[in-house]
């Protein structure tokens, strides 16, 4: 099995060794890290067994070429921004049967990719894990490594099961699904709460927020399950619950969305939120709870863009 991960942040290192382990042989397209994973090998700190461990990917590249094997998937593990060009990021590499997997956050993040490449199958994944990228090449994993993949819109193709079975055979919790939409409802349930939350309270852990405004966090949970439901996708009448008792489980964590905005690097406010509230306004759900978040992260990504923008010089009076 050949796979190019797309990707060299927390998530695509952390897969990549996970299908190295498997046996699969690995393509890193990496960009900014390129350099360093030239010579240096990708370093995983488990914190959930205390162990660390390298492996070095069977090519590091930074664009295309064709001494590479054609992939039976393509896994893009990019944030979904909208100064991001992602059909961008997979030519080249996506060739005639290559299953083009999408791990990622938020709702509707697959039909621009469908669009350009309407020959390929579409396999929407989603990752429920605490991981860190420390440095280009070195990750932190802490705990809770699930996977979750279907064909988009719905089924189980045999390359799913495939793709399953490679993560699987590695140790890795690796379930499928028909109904991946559902599956990406039950993701935002949490991340519509959580990673917000996050950066508003500037720097709070998702142990902390639960613990002091659980109620709130309720609410904002029932409004996507409500959309969800609108959508066509209801979630089990047990997801609130189970979402609340998964996050008061797991290690004090800061979401990726507050990393994001500490660094101040552009957040996913558009996939998690403005998609979310968008699908609830064209159903007539009323979201009061997610409207109001989706605007003050909007006003703080003018904030961000402030904080990173050379300030212009004062003109005379």
């Amino acid at each position: 099995m050949n796979v190019t991960i797309i990707g060299t942040g927390a998530l695509g290192s952390f897969c990549a060794s996970r299908l190295h382990k498997a046996g699969v042989h690995i393509t890193l397209v990496a960009r900014s890290d390129f350099v360093t994973l030239q010579t240096k090998p990708v370093t995983i700190h488990e914190e959930e067994t205390g162990t660390t461990y390298s492996f070095t990917p069977d090519h590091v590249v930074k664009e295309p070429s064709s001494d590479l094997p054609p992939a039976d998937y393509v896994i893009l593990c990019t944030k979904v921004l909208p100064t991001l060009d992602r059909p961008a990021l997979l030519r080249g590499y996506v060739t005639q049967g290559t299953s083009i997997v999408l791990l990622c956050n938020g709702m509707d993040v697959e039909e621009d990719i469908r669009t350009v490449f309407p020959e390929n199958e579409i396999i929407s994944a989603l990752a429920f894990i605490c991981v860190t990228r420390l440095t280009a090449g070195e990750i932190r994993y802490q705990s809770t490594a699930r996977f979750t993949i279907g064909t988009y819109p719905s089924g189980i193709s045999d390359k799913v099961l495939a793709l399953a079975n490679a993560f699987q055979s590695s140790g890795f919790n690796c379930t499928t699904t028909a109904d991946i939409i559902a599956a990406r409802w039950e993701k935002c349930v949490w991340n519509a709460a959580f990673n917000p939350l996050s950066v508003i309270s500037q720097g709070l852990t998702t142990l902390e927020i639960v613990g002091t405004q659980e109620e709130y966090v309720r609410a904002i949970m029932a409004e996507v399950c409500a959309v969800a439901n609108a959508d066509g996708h209801p979630l089990p009448e047990n997801t609130i619950n189970s979402r609340i008792n998964f996050t008061k489980a797991m290690a004090p964590y800061k979401t990726s969305m507050l990393l994001d905005y500490e660094e101040g690097r552009p957040m996913e406010t558009e996939a998690i939120l403005g998609n979310t509230v968008r699908k609830a306004a064209s159903y007539g759900v009323p979201t009061p709870h997610l409207d109001c978040l989706y605007a003050i992260l909007k006003l703080l990504e003018v904030k961000t863009t402030s904080r990173t923008t050379p300030e212009a010089p004062s003109q005379p009076a």
